[in-house]
């Protein structure tokens, strides 16, 4: 059965100013109750979080923002390492009051959120990564175009040729079970640069080199969960065992899933971060 995702993303969204750019974000859920921070990956956007927003913002603040350089946020010259984005998503938690937050990464998202508990530890109660590569090790090379696509000539060359039959191609890989990929994700995606998208990529690379996830999480002694889909394509799945050794961290397998369980198992998905949510916030 084909998992159908939604495409609407626009209503309720606005921009906040930063000092290097404008953020898209936007607030559902209960005003006034514990907030939590859906943070998307490397070429996504909040989109990729529309089917579990409805679950979570039943009894929490849900807060999605678009990385700049992604969806409908301001694409600078430059600032795509994960502290930079850290650094910004902390001064836009500031400017919304959102307090203590529950934050979840899905894929270098999770590389954000870590740098953000880092950078900003009084902002951060728990941490949810689905399925982050631990470490450089964890990523499933993807072959000869992919590596050429991030390098700076010929990428530049290609991202200027994509269409939207490449960039879906190219997005299979982020799927084991048949996905619907609405328009929107898709455009989302081709409206970004190049020098965005490779230099995010770099980015987060640089982060796991110069210290793991796990190695990063022990040291904040927050609680962690970690939900992993058995078939991710873009990360051996095999790689989430490291993240038992942070202590205490809750991780979870999910079997027959790809790289994207909020959309994949948005129910199963769901469950897991309410139970976790829950328990943060007591």
């Amino acid at each position: 059965m084909t998992q159908q995702m939604s495409g609407g993303q626009e209503a309720g969204g606005r921009f906040v100013r930063l000092d290097d750019g404008d953020v898209h974000v936007m607030e559902e859920g209960r005003a006034g109750a514990p907030a939590v921070l859906l943070i998307h990956g490397t070429g996504a956007s909040m989109a990729w979080w529309d089917p579990v927003v409805a679950p979570l913002a039943g009894a929490s603040r849900v807060i999605r923002v678009d990385l700049l350089g992604h969806g409908r946020s301001s694409s600078p010259p430059g600032g795509y390492d994960i502290p930079a984005q850290a650094r910004r998503v902390g001064t836009l938690l500031d400017r919304l009051g959102a307090g203590r937050v529950t934050v979840i990464g899905h894929s270098t998202g999770g590389s954000v959120a870590t740098a953000l508990a880092e950078k900003r530890p009084g902002l951060v109660a728990a941490l949810a990564l689905i399925d982050s590569g631990p470490s450089p090790d964890a990523y499933v090379d993807q072959g000869l175009l992919s590596r050429l696509l991030l390098a700076p000539l010929p990428g530049r060359l290609l991202w200027a040729l994509r269409t939207e039959a490449t960039v879906r191609k190219a997005m299979s890989s982020a799927f084991t079970r048949p996905v619907d990929i609405p328009d929107a994700i898709i455009e989302a995606t081709r409206g970004m640069t190049h020098r965005a998208l490779a230099a995010t990529a770099r980015g987060s690379v640089n982060y796991l080199v110069q210290r793991s996830l796990p190695a990063r999480l022990t040291a904040l002694g927050l609680p962690v969960l970690v939900i992993f889909g058995a078939d991710d394509k873009r990360y051996h799945s095999w790689s989430a065992e490291a993240y038992r050794d942070v202590p205490g961290a809750r991780v979870e397998s999910l079997p027959g899933v790809g790289h994207t369980p909020m959309i994949e198992d948005p129910d199963t998905t769901s469950k897991l971060l309410l139970d976790f949510i829950a328990a943060a916030q007591r």
